[in-house]
């Protein structure tokens, strides 16, 4: 005898779509060349049906590996670098990506190094959400940047840890190590992510016993499992021409440099588990089918943000306002040789 069929219910229409994970290197320290490079790849991603697009975090123009491989003072110049290469928001290069999600009508996930308006000395790690109508919905600033990232990065504020509705379901994102940061996952899960996309770089020069594949696995699999949601892991590689730049002729950095399993993407599901086959260390596009009514039954048995929590125990508190570098509490006074809006009337 047939099972009877549940009957149609909201959840019914849940998008169902294709995901695009990223892995590839980003064109080094040159914005330019790695945002056309971006382009090229969300074009193909996009042509193989993919409707989420995500990247590598700080693609552009790529990752500062000096602060694990040089003093401070050796590594300046190159923070210098970097700071030239940084991408203003708003900036010709965004302007560039949101073009791309435009033409061909992807929502997309991209980092970036931003350079702040405020200061020369202060870089973000930044994950850029763009819509598939090129509207940048999100700017999120790394919170915490990790271990000799300090050197590098200035940590953002509260009022990015936002959850954006998308035509491919709600959408949160978090770079690298912020996905081990549980209050973090949380506060996306709390708005109602379905899909979560994890930004990732390689890291051959992490301590010789640090596999950077299985982490980026585990913590994927804990917050689909956790969450009951659909992880897109994006992970850059490291280029010949990075190695080159580098570790020059020094053979034992060239073979850290070089180190496998320094890199994972793929998708992962509600159960924990791969979609597909995670691609590690090589370039390439890994895609898989979301279909978000998925995230439903699990959630009968563990549900996190609602029954399967106690509220009336434990409290989460976010402060979402922004930090500026200063805050005024008047208006501007008037430039020299301008009326004020009173003289005006």
């Amino acid at each position: 005898m047939p099972k009877p069929t549940p009957p149609a219910g909201p959840g019914d229409d849940l998008p169902r779509f294709t995901a695009a994970a990223v892995q590839a290197a980003p064109v080094y320290l040159d914005p330019a060349a790695t945002v056309d490079k971006a382009v090229a790849l969300i074009a193909e991603a996009a042509a193989n049906g993919a409707r989420l697009v995500v990247f590598p975090e700080v693609f552009v123009p790529g990752y500062p590996y000096w602060n694990w491989t040089m003093n401070p003072v050796q590594g300046s110049p190159w923070f210098e670098r970097l700071q030239r290469a940084s991408v203003d928001i708003p900036g010709p290069h965004v302007d560039a990506l949101r073009a791309a999600a435009r033409l061909h009508g992807v929502v997309l996930v991209i980092g970036v190094n931003e350079r702040a308006p405020h200061s020369l000395g202060v870089l973000y790690n930044t994950l850029l959400t763009i819509g598939p109508d090129g509207e940048l919905l999100g700017v999120h600033r790394k919170l915490v940047p990790t271990w000799a990232e300090k050197l590098t990065w200035t940590g953002g504020d509260g009022s990015s840890l936002v959850v954006h509705p998308t035509p491919i379901g709600p959408l949160g994102a978090l770079a690298c190590g912020e996905n081990t940061n549980t209050l973090a996952r949380f506060t996306l899960l709390a708005q109602g992510e379905l899909v979560h996309a994890s930004c990732y770089i390689a890291l051959p020069v992490a301590p010789a016993d640090y596999d950077m594949a299985d982490a980026i696995a585990v913590r994927t699999a804990a917050h689909s499992f956790e969450g009951k949601v659909f992880s897109v892991v994006a992970c850059s590689t490291v280029s010949p021409e990075i190695v080159d730049a580098l570790a020059g002729d020094d053979e034992e950095l060239r073979k850290q440099f070089t180190r496998p399993r320094s890199a994972l993407s793929g998708i992962f599901g509600p159960d924990g588990r791969p979609v597909t086959e995670p691609l590690v260390d090589d370039e390439g596009i890994v895609y898989a089918e979301i279909d978000l009514a998925r995230c439903i039954q699990p959630r009968q048995m563990h549900d996190i943000t609602g029954h399967y929590n106690r509220f009336d125990i434990f409290r989460l508190e976010v402060d979402n306002r922004p930090r500026p570098p200063v805050t005024f509490t008047a208006p501007a006074a008037p430039a020299a040789g301008t009326a004020s809006p009173e003289e005006d009337a």
